[in-house]
């Protein structure tokens, strides 16, 4: 049973109203169809603010995203069930599958903890610090200066272990994801590969790696292709390398994948939607055995899912 933890189908759907529909089979990369299909248990969709976006059309635009996703994904699909928690999940009948809200990067909130306060009320249920530029509560990946967590960050992160809800590091500066994880109590990198492997800044390095799983993390491999490799294709052998490579540092139980979908324009070769799922398990048991392939597709994310408080 699938638990992939990161797609932009949200923003898809807002940056395109009226274009896609999301309980058809075509157009999106994520479907109602084809997650009954690979038999899902579990999306997660990211609220993604657009970059163009201004400060005061930031927070109505992640309602806006809000309302989409009980409209398009909620609403008219009967098996889809919004979850916010791991006990949520647990009580799922065996033919349901959960939806759960994340937020990418805290844009949205424009600096006022009484708008997280409305998200979280709302069923969000992780925050991504940034995208990755810089913003108020530390740098992203892509900033240039490289800085940390600021004090607002760290008032986020306090909010976060309060209410029981997971932290996600991906796309946080090099800086700011140490001085973020010996803060966090439930920390994950939703979408986000191994340097070493690929050595790209959005990636993490060995000992970000090892640091993760000692804090009883978790790290979503993406199907980005310049996260994968730095050639101008990738391969479903590629997303392999990077999961053995997590494995060859200790994080056989703290893999998962969080393809990104619908927020990647280039995909892996034969990787390009949810149903291709089904082939990337083939080719993961070519190579790990079936118990590890089901650690890997979600039984790793479903233990550390969040506790909601």
């Amino acid at each position: 049973m699938i638990i992939d933890t990161h797609c932009d189908v949200l923003m898809k759907l807002y940056m395109d109203q009226g274009r896609y529909l999301f309980n058809t089979k075509s157009g999106l990369m994520i479907t109602y169809p084809q997650l009954v299909q690979q038999h899902s248990r579990v999306q997660l969709f990211a609220i993604f603010i657009p970059t163009h976006l201004k400060p005061g059309e930031r927070f109505q635009a992640a309602l806006t995203m809000v309302n989409l996703f009980h409209r398009q994904v909620i609403s008219p699909n009967h098996k889809m069930v919004m979850v916010r928690s791991r006990e949520d999940v647990l009580a799922l009948e065996e033919d349901e599958i959960g939806a759960m809200l994340t937020l990418e990067g805290i844009e949205a909130i424009e600096e006022d903890m009484e708008k997280l306060e409305i998200l979280y009320r709302l069923g969000v249920s992780s925050v991504g610090l940034t995208w990755n530029w810089a913003n108020a509560a530390a740098d992203g990946a892509l900033e240039p200066r490289g800085a940390g967590l600021t004090n607002f960050g760290k008032e986020i992160i306090t909010f976060l272990n309060d209410h029981g809800m997971w932290t996600d590091m991906s796309h946080l500066s090099e800086q700011a994801f140490w001085d973020a994880l010996p803060l966090a109590e439930h920390p994950i990198v939703s979408h986000s590969n191994a340097y070493t492997i690929c050595q790209n800044p959005r990636n993490l390095k060995n000992d970000q790696i090892e640091a993760l799983i000692a804090k009883d993390g978790f790290i979503g491999i993406t199907f980005v292709p310049p996260f994968l490799n730095t050639a101008k294709e990738a391969s479903m052998y590629d997303v392999i390398r990077h999961v053995d490579h997590v494995c060859s540092l200790g994080g056989e139980d703290h893999i998962g994948f969080g393809s990104d979908f619908d927020g990647i324009d280039q995909t892996v070769s034969g990787l390009c939607r949810y149903t291709d799922y089904g082939s990337l398990i083939g080719m993961l048991l070519r190579y790990f055995s079936d118990a590890q392939v089901r650690k890997f597709i979600g039984g790793n994310v479903l233990k550390r899912l969040p506790v909601i408080l």
